[in-house]
């Protein structure tokens, strides 16, 4: 019988597949619920939990004949690789994730424990994508963090997807360093022009005077080198928001006009 697939947001995926404990006729018939929804939809693969089964089983179009595999685990993996991969639950959008080449497998049959070793990239990200299925796990789960709100927000609007193999704009990005130490020096430059409240001598206003006129040249050369790692980091990590220009010119045209208001202050307060 064909069934519904389920598609993206569909939450009733996220579930633990049971195991199967049996080979009698529920299980021929759900064997045969995945063949016939996978050949109407013209699926190489397909788990029972896409149909809304939540049971360790799924099938793989094997030399043009499906074949199903239960209770199926990875035991070894090695060569890792890039792998982009479709999936009908996200509409058949391109999701490039981690994969290895190389699988040593066991599953269960009526006549026991089978294992085996795939060594093709195409078959072996097939395999792992459904086993996947059985454990909770979607080819978002496995983006990085970053990536997968990328994709998220790519699902829910319709659009394309990212190119996640480019570089994704760190959290906490080295230019923030720059106007990190520029904020803390002008901060010392404004506790400098409350000096004269204090009973301070000449010596140690003028003191206070020369270390604003040092903070005004390095502030500058700080504004000055995170324009450019700005720039740096924008050609870097396309995915970047916080690279782009206008907060970039916001961030300089703040720290300037503060800058400047702290000179001119500082010339007629501690001068």
């Amino acid at each position: 019988m064909i069934k519904e697939l389920k598609r993206y947001p569909d939450a009733s995926v996220n579930v633990n597949a049971g195991p199967i404990r049996g080979f009698g006729e529920k299980y021929q018939e759900l064997v045969q619920d995945l063949i016939d929804t996978a050949t109407y939809h013209k699926l190489n693969a397909l788990s029972a939990i896409q149909i809304g089964e939540a049971y360790q089983l799924f099938i793989i179009k094997e030399k043009d004949e499906y074949k199903p595999y239960a209770n199926a685990r990875i035991i070894r993996q090695s060569k890792p690789f890039k792998s982009t991969e479709e999936c009908i639950y996200f509409f058949n959008k391109p999701i490039t994730v981690d994969r290895y080449q190389e699988l040593s497998i066991v599953h269960d049959t009526k006549d026991g424990s089978v294992t085996k070793t795939i060594n093709n990239k195409e078959e072996a990200s097939t395999f792992a994508r459904m086993v996947d299925w059985t454990f909770n796990t979607s080819l978002v789960d496995r983006l990085k963090p970053a990536d997968k709100n990328l994709v998220i927000k790519a699902l829910a609007s319709g659009g394309h997807m990212p190119n996640i193999n480019d570089e994704i704009c760190p959290t906490n990005s080295k230019k923030d360093y720059f106007i990190s130490v520029a904020d803390k020096l002008m901060f010392f430059m404004v506790i400098s022009l409350f000096l004269p409240l204090f009973n301070i001598s000449k010596n140690t206003l003028s003191s206070w005077y020369s270390y604003d006129k040092f903070a005004i040249s390095a502030v500058i050369a700080l504004i000055i080198g995170f324009f450019f790692y700005a720039q740096y980091e924008a050609k870097k990590y396309k995915q970047c928001t916080s690279c782009q220009i206008g907060n970039q010119i916001g961030i300089i045209i703040i720290r300037s006009a503060i800058l400047f208001i702290l000179g001119i202050l500082s010339y007629f307060i501690l001068n």
